[in-house]
């Protein structure tokens, strides 16, 4: 089953909720608008005694609620994770450059941990095994493999994209609209 993208009013992407967590917002009137091609979910609930009619709640797969977040939230770094750094680099050796599955990749620090390199997005990269064991703890330059991409940090749309397992696709079409000019991710 898919998520819902939960948005502020102003359309700022703020979580993944489930579908009922969302169900409870629409039921609630803490929906001002929704977008998406179709509902996610179709709730049926008890019959009305005097109409006989059935009780039914629809899920739209993009809601924004009411008010906007305290926090400006393009001022945050993206929660760092191996898996993302990897969709990040499209499954794709920053190495050889060639595309692999996504469990035969690895992540490789650019400065190596060992001398002080960092775990985050801008020293991270995807590898393959082969390349990771070759450039072993040194630097590109020293292992004489350069970078055929840079590292980034996502951006707020692209970090959603990112971290959303099982995205429909209107609702990552909506999100890829919002990316910054240039992504990879587009």
């Amino acid at each position: 089953m898919h998520d819902v993208l939960q948005l502020d009013i102003t359309g700022l992407p703020q979580a993944w909720i489930s579908v009922e967590q969302a169900a409870t917002l629409v039921a609630t009137d803490a929906v001002v608008w929704s977008a998406g091609e179709q509902p996610l979910a179709v709730l049926r609930g008890g019959f009305n005694s005097t109409t006989g009619r059935q009780s039914m709640l629809e899920v739209p797969p993009i809601v924004a609620l009411r008010g906007s977040s305290r926090l400006n939230l393009f001022d945050i770094t993206p929660v760092y994770g191996k898996g993302k750094v990897i969709k990040r680099d499209r499954c794709t050796c920053a190495y050889c450059g060639e595309r692999f599955d996504a469990r035969m990749l690895t992540v490789d620090h650019i400065v190596p941990a060992s001398r002080g390199g960092a775990l985050s997005w801008m020293n991270t990269v995807a590898a393959c095994r082969a390349c990771n064991s070759r450039k072993a703890d040194r630097t590109p330059d020293e292992a004489r493999m350069p970078l055929l991409f840079a590292p980034f940090v996502p951006s707020r749309f692209e970090d959603f994209i990112l971290k959303g397992r099982h995205i429909r696709a209107d609702v990552h079409d909506w999100l890829a609209a919002r990316l910054p000019k240039g992504s990879r991710l587009s």
